[in-house]
C-alpha cells in the first residue's frame, strides 16, 4: 500500500548493529547445523540447507563460519534442537509469530511468555494468530537488477505467485514448497538474490500509531534478544510519518 511501511521493509533500520549482527550470525549458524543434521550435509542435495546457506551468505556470514556449522552436524556435535512456534498479540492486537529453535522447551516457553507479559503483549495458544498469515517463499532483489516489468516477467516464468516492486527493490513470493526451484530459476535469470527464505506473510494487517509502534518495537527487540528465538514476524502496518519518528 502506497505511503505505508510494513515490517519486512524496516527490519534493517534497527540499531545495535554489532550486537545484533553477532546474534544473527549465531542464529543463522544454528539453522545451518540443524538443516544439515536433518538431511544431507551437501547443500546441493538438501534444499533446506541450501536455503540456510544462501540466507547466511546474504547476511555476510563468513564462509568459515558456514563450513564450521555444517561440520558440527556431521561430527555429531551440538545439542538436539526442536523447532517450536509461539503465537501471541502485541500492542493494539497486532499479531506476533515467534519461531524458536531450542534444546529446552520449558526454558523457551517461560522466557517467551515472560517477554510478552513484560512488554505489553499477550502469549496466545498455537493457532491463535497463525490463520492471519500464509507460509510463503520470499526472494528479494535490489532495484538495480531491473525494472518492475523485467522482474515480474522473470518471476512468473520461474513459477512465482506475486511480485511487489518499489524504490527499495523487488520482493517475489511463491508457494513455500516451490522456494528452492523458484529461487534457482530466478538466479539463472536475474543473478544472485539479496535474500531467499521462508516467511509468514500477513493476509490482514493492523495499523499502528507512533506510541503502539514504539511498544511493538520494544517487544520485538526483547524477543529477538533471546538466543532461542530465530525469527519474529508481525502483521503491523504504519504510515511513513510514524516510521520516520521511530
Amino acid at each position: 500500500m502506497a505511503g505505508h511501511s510494513k515490517w519486512a521493509n524496516i527490519q534493517h533500520r534497527k540499531g545495535r548493529q554489532d550486537a545484533a549482527r553477532s546474534k544473527l550470525f549465531s542464529k543463522l549458524s544454528k539453522e545451518i547445523t540443524v538443516a544439515a543434521k536433518m538431511g544431507d550435509p551437501d547443500p546441493e542435495k538438501n534444499p533446506r540447507l541450501r536455503l540456510a546457506v544462501k540466507e547466511a551468505k546474504s547476511q555476510s556470514v563468513p564462509k568459515d563460519v558456514i563450513d564450521r556449522a555444517i561440520k558440527k552436524s556431521t561430527a555429531g556435535e551440538g545439542d538436539e534442537y526442536e523447532e517450536i512456534r509461539y503465537e501471541g498479540y502485541g500492542p493494539n492486537g497486532v499479531a506476533v509469530i515467534v519461531e524458536t529453535m531450542t534444546d529446552n522447551r520449558n526454558r523457551t516457553a517461560s522466557t517467551v511468555r515472560s517477554t510478552f507479559s513484560k512488554n505489553g503483549g499477550n502469549l496466545g495458544e498455537t493457532g491463535s494468530v497463525g490463520f492471519m498469515f500464509e507460509r510463503k517463499g520470499e526472494v528479494v532483489y535490489p532495484g538495480s537488477v531491473g525494472d518492475a516489468d523485467t522482474v515480474f516477467e522473470a518471476a512468473i516464468e520461474a513459477g512465482a505467485e506475486d511480485v511487489e516492486s518499489s524504490e527499495e527493490g523487488h520482493i517475489i513470493w511463491c508457494a513455500d514448497t516451490d522456494l528452492n526451484e523458484v529461487s534457482s530459476a530466478l538466479e539463472a535469470a536475474l543473478g544472485e538474490t539479496d535474500s531467499t527464505k521462508l516467511i509468514w506473510k500477513p493476509m490482514t494487517t493492523t495499523e499502528l500509531g507512533l506510541e503502539d509502534m514504539q511498544k511493538l518495537m520494544k517487544l520485538v527487540d526483547a524477543l529477538e534478544d533471546d538466543d532461542d528465538v530465530q525469527r519474529v514476524t508481525t502483521n503491523f502496518e504504519a504510515t511513513d510519518e510514524v516510521m520516520a519518528q521511530l
